[in-house]
């Protein structure tokens, strides 16, 4: 057991390695990050939907979802933001030591709350950058939220009245704006097999 602020945490019974072997694969932490609009969600349930069909223990953790229901008590000041990153960097990182591939479909717009995912997952973490431009999102607006923005609606809106600060060093860049979602999908699962996540124990 691991001792923190006088509290324990229980070692766990079935080790990683374990439920790695039993996977076939190991576990991982994959942050799908762009604009709003970007393609995030709907590539990250596609990768989802690919892995199961393959066998692959996945699941997603998408960035409204966890709003919805997780961390709905915050909003979008910085200390809230990064409160966001926080518990969901921590839920993956449960996830990854279960021998789960994650999803995360946020948009994480900092480059220091991406650190946070970094510094908490370690070696275990994967950035992805949904590279499609303010423009093409803003032609997309599936959720009519740059409208709303641009009316001053929705303060602190990630690429109108908020910064989004590209990866610097992302382990895979994905022109979102330009190809299908099914081209991003066979080069995410392409990506996946040189990296060794999907590779058998």
């Amino acid at each position: 057991m691991s001792r923190q602020n006088n509290l324990l945490a229980p070692t766990a019974s079935v080790s990683r390695a374990q439920r790695e072997d039993r996977h076939g694969h190991r576990g991982a932490a994959i942050l799908l990050t762009g604009l709003p609009a970007a393609g995030k969600s709907t590539l990250a349930q596609a990768l989802h939907v690919a892995l199961f069909e393959r066998g692959v223990q996945s699941l997603v953790l998408d960035g409204d979802a966890l709003r919805v229901g997780l961390n709905r008590d915050l909003g979008f000041a910085d200390k809230d933001r990064q409160e966001n990153i926080r518990r969901a960097s921590e839920l993956a990182a449960l996830l990854v030591e279960n021998g789960q591939i994650v999803i995360l479909a946020m948009i994480a717009p900092l480059l220091e709350l991406r650190d946070i995912f970094a510094r908490r997952l370690g070696e275990d973490y994967r950035e992805i950058w949904c590279s499609a431009s303010l423009d093409i999102c803003e032609q997309r607006d599936p959720k009519g939220h740059y409208a709303r923005a641009r009316s001053g609606e929705l303060p602190s809106f990630t690429g109108v009245s908020a910064p989004y600060e590209p990866p610097a060093s992302a382990a895979l860049v994905l022109d979102t704006g330009a190809l299908s979602v099914e081209a991003c999908l066979d080069r995410l699962l392409s990506w996946l097999g040189e990296c060794a996540v999907l590779t058998d124990r």
